[in-house]
């Protein structure tokens, strides 16, 4: 069945990827047994070839996806929380934001980013529509909104005398449904001589690594920079700037401004996606057929372990890691447990597997021989936080970009 582009409107037909119908993966369940109804949704990728984007078929409400309980808090990563210094840092010094600036960040989560501009002397203003981190951030002193922003509230709020100088929207892009609005309201809440900043995980990065595990609902879309050139354009907005990240396994730092003034890292990296053909279906034939290869793979891993009687646990209760588990189709017969740093997920069992989560210090209660980490890009924290693992032997597993077995 035709779908229309979440960008341009344009119909689109045939997905080129089918994971199955699979859980929301930031639902967790109570291990009650009171998981019966577990809602599943299908989960397909489609490319749009008139603007270049990528895309889920399916809408799950936002507000089933994005309210309640919505269990990720950012500041339970340190290297997350060096990152967003680190960026704070060095956009103030850029931009000169000084006492009489406004930061406006959307989706502000717990305040893990805005407490770095609140430091410094200036004035922040969070939007988060979770109540839970929303409301960490409000008792730390972080203004913080609970509610979706759109071009209603950026009109309202810029009516009020909040335009932005700076608008940070780290990984929301692609959690928004309505793309045109979002940005449309970016665009109204943003100064003439503002900034708005953008992190977004890379589609090219996405497919040479296999990063299916990052393909989810909460994701509804999955960006090249062409397919982004094409949405700020239609708003009135120039892509000015573009920078390459290592974060979530391959992102781009995007510098969006009302003022045209392009960048040679725009020009380049536009001139190099019409070379890889980014926006052709034949791109994405190989990381179609490699997400069957690295699935059984990892699975075949496990099961043999198991077979030489070795206790398996993982680590990371993170949206990624449903999808691992969920598509290679791996159960509690081949993982013990999980164990999460953030206490919002402790106690509580995986969507789809039911596999329970605990502390990680639940690993000297039930020890085992091997971990399989789930946020494969965030390794080398996770490995650095389990020393005494490593050193009585315990061997680690990351299935992506390239399934390792190692101590």
């Amino acid at each position: 069945m035709p779908v229309c582009c979440r960008s341009c409107g344009e119909p689109i037909s045939s997905p080129f990827l089918r994971l199955g119908d699979l859980p929301l993966v930031d639902r967790l369940v109570d291990l009650d047994g009171s998981y019966d109804d577990e809602p599943r949704f299908p989960l397909e990728l489609v490319l749009c070839e008139v603007c270049g984007l990528v895309q889920i078929t399916e809408t799950v409400e936002p507000e089933r996806l994005f309210c309640d309980d919505y269990p990720y808090y950012s500041s339970y990563s340190s290297s997350w929380l060096d990152h967003a210094q680190h960026y704070a840092e060095a956009v103030i010094a850029e931009h000169k934001l000084n006492a009489e600036s406004l930061v406006v960040e959307l989706a502000s989560n717990d305040g893990y980013l805005l407490r770095n501009f609140k430091q410094a002397g200036i004035p922040v203003l969070g939007i988060d529509p979770a109540e839970g981190p929303a409301a960490v951030a409000n008792k730390q002193g972080i203004e913080t909104r609970v509610e979706f922003f759109d071009t209603a509230l950026a009109a309202r709020m810029a009516e009020q005398g909040q335009s932005a100088d700076l608008i940070v929207a780290n990984n929301v892009l692609a959690h928004v449904a309505d793309l045109n609005g979002f940005v449309a309201g970016m665009a109204t809440l943003l100064k003439p001589t503002g900034v708005i900043t953008i992190e977004v995980p890379y589609l090219d990065d996405l497919v040479q690594k296999c990063a299916f595990d990052t393909i989810y609902h909460e994701h509804f879309c999955y960006f090249s920079v062409t397919a982004l050139n094409n949405l700020f354009t239609r708003h009135g907005l120039s892509l000015n700037r573009v920078d390459r990240l290592r974060s979530h396994g391959g992102s781009l730092r995007l510098y969006v401004e009302h003022m045209v003034q392009p960048d040679a890292s725009v020009d380049g990296l536009l001139e190099r996606e019409v070379q890889i053909g980014i926006t052709r279906p034949d791109y994405f034939k190989s990381f179609t057929e490699q997400v069957s290869v690295k699935t059984s793979e990892l699975k075949q891993l496990l099961k043999r372990l198991r077979g030489e009687g070795k206790k398996i646990a993982a680590y990371g209760a993170a949206a990624k890691g449903v999808i691992m588990l969920e598509v290679a189709g791996i159960g509690s017969e081949l993982i013990d447990y999980v164990v999460d740093r953030n206490p919002n997920k402790q106690g509580k069992g995986m969507p789809g597997s039911h596999i329970p989560i605990y502390a990680p210090e639940h690993m000297d209660v039930q020890p085992v021989d091997c971990l399989l980490i789930l946020p494969w890009n965030l390794r080398d924290e996770i490995v650095a936080q389990l020393d005494d693992f490593s050193a009585s032997g315990g061997a680690f597993i990351v299935a992506l970009p390239t399934l390792e077995l190692f101590e």
